[in-house]
């Protein structure tokens, strides 16, 4: 469909709205692709009813052509600029990309653009933008939750929820970063459509965030099963076994793919490995420093690295719908977690392979990370003794209380959106209300 003619057919308000979606869709992804049912509905809801909707539906379902395309819909009647919340930043980049092919001038604020901020903004106040991509820390920045977010969510034309199953207690990922959009939605002005999203939602965490979204939500439930996707669990004795099998296994399959560890060591350990076997493989994690990290998934993207050796830091974030093969050398923590990384292969491959290579150790380490998580009592009332009227810093607070700097911003961050404390201009107070 040419530009001009999916203008027209978009545009013109006596076209029916699957009409217009349908040519939106084929925009965002190609000649062939066809709404799904699910889709539309979602669709009619939000941009045809100002409905709320929750869509939870298997990774690889389409759920962000489904905003997209709303976003679109909206701002050809007038409606304000969408803001989309998500947790996965390097998705994030794939997303604004996506949506500029469809007309919809798309930003993105997040920790590795600070330098563009305040361009983005202005450009956001002078209505130049129809869709901004924010991460849930965001909302938990002070000077964007009191200076950028009101006057934003007063003009609001659709809010999108990614990774929904966020906001529930009962979530296996509650992020506290999450509270903060129960409370936004909570004062949206009425009529304010809002889609949530997300693969992995069992039926109590699904009805806790539909009921948090409001009474009248539209709930959209499909299966999770991937028929191209292929599991299998290898039992081998010791790792030099598993990491023998991941040689062999990954000179005979063919394409792209990714191998999990559970540690930043053992990625750097499992991609020297393989590399010294002829396989191109590169490590990916936390401690990837941002800018090899935007690199390395350009190259994977472009099919230049054989296998992507990462923590779960890469998550769900690289949008590359050709992935044929995820294997796991240690198994995550639970099988939620396990269902959305195998996620990544066989979307739009006819067949992809994920097996599991558990070991012995990897309770171990789950059980580590779970002990370092979150301060104890005794440090938890340290750090609120520290906190009072005048500002205190997180580094005068490291300094004064035994807690590393990640675990020290963790606990500050469930103390704010829990009201025991808050953000002032040179740090943290008592919370005065």
């Amino acid at each position: 469909m040419s530009d001009a003619r999916m203008h027209a057919v978009t545009a013109d308000p006596n076209t029916p709205i699957g009409e217009r979606a349908q040519a939106l869709l084929e925009v965002l992804a190609g000649p062939d692709a066809t709404l799904r049912p699910a889709q539309l509905a979602a669709i009619e809801a939000v941009a045809g009813d100002h409905r709320r909707a929750l869509v939870v539906q298997r990774t690889g379902f389409g759920k962000s052509a489904v905003y997209f395309i709303a976003t679109r819909l909206l701002r050809d009647q007038g409606a304000g600029p969408a803001l989309v919340v998500s947790p996965l930043l390097a998705l994030m980049r794939d997303q604004v990309a996506a949506a500029e092919r469809m007309g919809v001038r798309s930003a993105t604020i997040n920790s590795t653009n600070v330098d563009d901020w305040a361009a983005i903004e202005k450009q956001l106040s002078a209505d130049e933008l129809d869709l901004l991509c924010i991460s849930p820390e965001r909302l938990n920045h002070h000077r964007f939750a009191r200076e950028v977010l009101p006057g934003l969510a007063a003009g609001l034309g659709l809010l999108v929820i990614d990774e929904a199953h966020c906001i529930s207690d009962w979530g296996h990922d509650f992020r506290p970063d999450y509270r903060r959009i129960r409370d936004a939605i909570a004062n949206l002005p009425d009529g304010t459509p809002v889609v949530a999203t997300t693969a992995t939602a069992n039926d109590r965490v699904m009805t806790d965030v539909a009921e948090q979204l409001g009474p009248e939500t539209l709930v959209l439930r499909g299966t999770l099963d991937r028929e191209s996707l292929h599991l299998g669990v290898a039992h081998l004795d010791g790792l030099a076994s598993r990491l023998a099998w991941l040689v062999q296994r990954l000179r005979e399959v063919e394409g792209t793919g990714i191998v999990y560890c559970l540690t930043v060591e053992q990625t750097e350990q499992v991609a020297a490995f393989l590399q010294q076997h002829g396989i191109d493989a590169v490590a990916y994690s936390g401690k990837t420093d941002t800018d090899q990290r935007h690199e390395l998934e350009a190259r994977f993207k472009a099919n230049d690295i054989k296998a992507l050796v990462a923590t779960s830091a890469l998550g769900m974030g690289v949008d590359k719908p050709d992935v044929r093969f995820v294997y796991h050398l240690g198994a995550p923590p639970s099988p939620i977690a396990y269902y959305q990384q195998v996620g990544r292969a066989g979307r739009s491959v006819p067949t992809a392979e994920a097996w599991l290579l558990p070991g012995p150790e990897d309770r171990a380490i789950w059980s580590w990370f779970t002990a370092v998580g979150l301060p104890s009592e005794g440090l938890t009332t340290a750090v609120l003794d520290r906190i009072g009227d005048e500002p205190v810093t997180v580094a005068d607070l490291e300094r004064s209380v035994d807690l590393r700097r990640t675990r020290l911003e963790t606990l500050l961050k469930i103390l704010d959106v829990d009201g025991a404390i808050e953000r002032a201009d040179k740090g943290w107070v008592r919370s005065r209300s």
